[in-house]
């Protein structure tokens, strides 16, 4: 396997530059959605009840709107900075919903340098069609020292019903 693939690499605060991008993209399958809720504790019929969610505004079932915000997290803490990150704040314009199946890619964007590390960051998740889902600014602690860490290996979920 390649080793890029497994391996995480950080962006220290000193090699930032305004401008830098860096993108992270997933898709939204059922076991994602349903493990979202699990985790989250968010039970919303318009995500999980397909009766319910076809007399919505939406007209089917849409995933949770921190679903799409923490792709962002993942995107920071893994991609741009990356790892040692300290995550400080977040804005969030949701735009559009996200349905199953859908592949959202976060674009993260320095925006500034602050002291103390501080890096403010903008945020912008597209769907596949390039329709803009989520906007927003993140405002982290960039990390001092250089990284490369082998990529967790995380356990298989399955779901039973």
């Amino acid at each position: 396997m390649d080793q890029a693939l497994d391996t995480l690499e950080n962006i220290t605060y000193d090699e930032l530059q305004e401008g830098d991008t860096a993108s992270f993209s997933r898709t939204l399958t059922e076991d994602e959605l349903v493990l979202f809720a699990a985790v989250s504790g968010d039970v919303n019929p318009v995500h999980l009840d397909p009766d319910f969610a076809a007399d919505s505004m939406f007209k089917e079932r849409i995933a949770h709107g921190m679903w799409s915000g923490s792709l962002i997290s993942a995107a920071l803490a893994t991609v741009l900075p990356g790892p040692g990150t300290v995550y400080l704040e977040q804005s969030l314009n949701f735009r559009r919903p996200v349905k199953l199946d859908d592949t959202l890619t976060v674009t993260l964007t320095v925006l500034s340098k602050m002291p103390k590390q501080r890096v403010l960051m903008g945020c912008k998740v597209r769907n596949q069609a390039g329709e803009e889902v989520v906007n927003g600014e993140a405002k982290v602690i960039a990390p001092k020292e250089k990284l490369s860490l082998p990529k967790p290996v995380l356990p298989k979920i399955t779901i039973e019903y």
